[in-house]
């Protein structure tokens, strides 16, 4: 959500903005917003000036009914009970248009970096750098689902069977490779200085509405029914739900923190192959991290942030790429965003393993987050990223670890996680 002070001084940048984000149908909102503030403002200092004279005319009473004048004060009571029905009345419409300001307040996109690449979609997405030399072997590399079964890894029958399409059991050393991962991620973060969490794994409608967009919201979340609980489709949701209301301390800024969490994602409109397999899934584990800094630090940290998941990429022996998301992919409350994105030897192209983004004080204003100076209070920016996300971090690493003879590699950075095992072979 912006500064409605944006909207007030530059409407018209606002609605390029939404124009950018080929979101025209919101143009509307800009200019109601203007109306609605207009009238919000003239009735606060309506109910202000309302609010001076009953002050000075309840102490009017008060003198005259000193004086012994009590028919004068009855007098005056009367047009300080009709005060009071005015502002009554102000006031009740003035808390109307606060919540009408805020529900199209919370739909007006927030305003992008100006290095944001303009495009439609995701397939206008602009490759900034790859990371590492992109592999195809002279062997050919089966399924990833084909791999993990044949490792005696992967039972997705019974899933279906006691949860239905989407979920999976991972079963033997494969399950073990995919903790080993996470273990990795927890310690990688924890060792660049980063503070480990473990959140709670559902939140309530108000920190829902705070972190993330509307649609989003509808395209993700799993609603606990009969509860204001919502499972999390990322643990940058309930950590940042953690400062929520707070005032932080200049001097503990930035706050860094890395948390694991199960995930749980609607993940609508997967089918064909990728249901089959373990790309698009209702239930993952993740390791993520997230940042709280000054406004004017966030694209520094942005910048260190994503490259933090590159080096952890590249210790698994993963090549990777990082794409910058355009105007048409970012979400409403990022200000800029890229997706880090693993090579695929089988399919000869790079896929989604993370995604990094900033939102500038969008969720902290939704949130009311700031930080205490020496100038007063001011809203922090906040910061999430994808250390790794598994299964499909694990898919990346047994592509590109898979050998010949059906055995996967194991990086060696996750030898000391498997117990000393170097590689998983085939069961015979």
């Amino acid at each position: 959500m912006i500064d409605i002070k944006i909207i007030r001084e530059n409407p018209e940048m606002v609605k390029e903005n939404i124009k950018k984000k080929f979101q025209d149908h919101k143009l509307v909102l800009v200019d109601e917003v203007v109306e609605l503030d207009k009238e919000s403002r003239e009735l606060t200092l309506m109910c202000d000036e309302l609010r001076m004279q009953r002050n000075t005319k309840s102490k009017e009473i008060g003198n005259l009914m000193g004086q012994g004048k009590k028919e004068e004060a009855e007098k005056i009571k009367a047009e300080v009970s009709e005060i009071n029905s005015k502002l009554e009345a102000n006031e009740g419409r003035e808390e109307e248009l606060k919540e009408e300001i805020k529900q199209r307040m919370m739909k007006i996109p927030n305003i992008m970096d100006a290095s944001v690449p303009i495009g439609k979609d995701d397939s206008e997405n602009v490759e900034n750098e790859k990371f590492g030399e992109p592999v195809v072997p002279n062997y050919e590399i089966p399924y990833h689902a084909d791999i993990i079964e044949n490792l005696s890894g992967l039972d997705k029958e019974s899933a279906g069977r006691t949860s239905g399409n989407g979920f999976y059991y991972l079963i033997g050393d494969v399950a073990r490779l995919h903790e080993a991962m996470i273990a990795y991620a927890r310690d990688f973060m924890i060792d660049k200085g980063f503070t480990y969490a473990i959140p709670p794994f559902m939140i309530r409608s108000d920190v829902v509405n705070g972190v993330m967009s509307f649609e989003e919201l509808e395209a993700m979340m799993y609603k606990i029914e009969g509860e204001d609980l919502y499972l999390i489709g990322t643990s940058e949701h309930s950590m940042i739900g953690k400062f929520k209301g707070q005032i932080v301390k200049e001097e503990e800024l930035p706050i860094c923190m890395t948390s694991y969490s199960p995930c749980f994602r609607k993940e609508v409109g997967s089918h064909g192959l990728e249901e089959r397999g373990l790309y698009r899934v209702h239930q993952f584990e993740k390791e993520e991290m997230i940042v709280l800094c000054k406004e004017e630090d966030a694209m520094e940290w942005y910048n260190k942030m994503w490259k933090i998941t590159v080096d952890f990429f590249r210790n698994l022996d993963v090549p990777v790429r990082t794409l910058e998301c355009c105007s048409g992919d970012l979400a409403d409350l990022k200000v800029k965003s890229c997706d880090v994105e693993a090579w695929s030897p089988r399919q000869k192209k790079y896929f989604e393993v993370g995604s990094c983004s900033t939102l500038g004080t969008a969720q902290a204003r939704r949130l009311s987050i700031r930080a205490k100076g020496d100038k007063g209070n001011y809203l922090v920016a906040t910061l999430n990223n994808t250390v790794v996300a598994s299964p499909r971090g694990l898919i990346a690493v047994i592509e590109n670890n898979y050998q010949e003879d059906g055995s996967v590699k194991i990086p060696e950075v996750l030898w000391p996680y498997m117990g000393g095992k170097k590689v998983i072979t085939p069961k015979k």
